[in-house]
């Protein structure tokens, strides 16, 4: 099985966002190279925000390019699997942290954002994952800093898609 062919399983099994979930299947279906940065139509990404439940927090990554702070994730790449291993690989890698699991019953979310030329969307595919209780974070070459923020703190410091990221993973706990 393909990356895009497992991402198309993942999408028909999430129930959630039925508008938004057609759009991201209508552009597996339209675009076989879908899955990559080199499609110049979009593409789909894999994110994964970083929870630590047992403290009320989540880890945010300051991004490198935007300036902003975000959940863990990125481009899919060939070695990639599934859209859940290619979440999870981004979340490892940007967070450092060793241990983490993805919380079980597939996305958390989706989320379609503009991005610059000369592709146009990212349709990212969100996750969350579940920091082991010894977790230990190092900033990545892709991040500015790297910092544990409180559940009620997100609002403050991130943009409106983190916020129902967490909101929904919290309601997913």
């Amino acid at each position: 099985m393909t990356l895009h062919d497992d991402a198309v399983l993942v999408l028909k099994a999430y129930e959630n966002q039925p508008e938004l979930r057609q759009v991201y299947l209508d552009h597996l279906d339209a675009h076989p190279d879908g899955m990559w940065k080199t499609c110049g139509a979009g593409h789909l990404t894999a994110s994964a925000l970083v929870v630590d439940p047992e403290r009320g927090r989540v880890l945010l990554t300051l991004h490198k390019k935007l300036g902003m702070w975000l959940q863990m994730g990125g481009h899919c790449e060939p070695g990639d699997a599934t859209v859940e291993a290619a979440a999870l690989r981004e979340a490892v890698e940007e967070s450092g942290v060793r241990g983490l699991t993805l919380l079980p019953g597939g996305p958390v979310r989706l989320d379609r954002h503009p991005i610059p030329a000369p592709c146009h969307w990212h349709l990212d595919v969100q996750y969350a994952a579940l920091a082991p209780a010894d977790a230990v974070e190092a900033i990545s070459d892709e991040s500015l800093d790297l910092r544990w923020f409180g559940y009620d703190e997100v609002a403050e410091v991130a943009d409106a898609s983190v916020v129902r990221l967490l909101e929904h993973t919290r309601a997913r706990l």
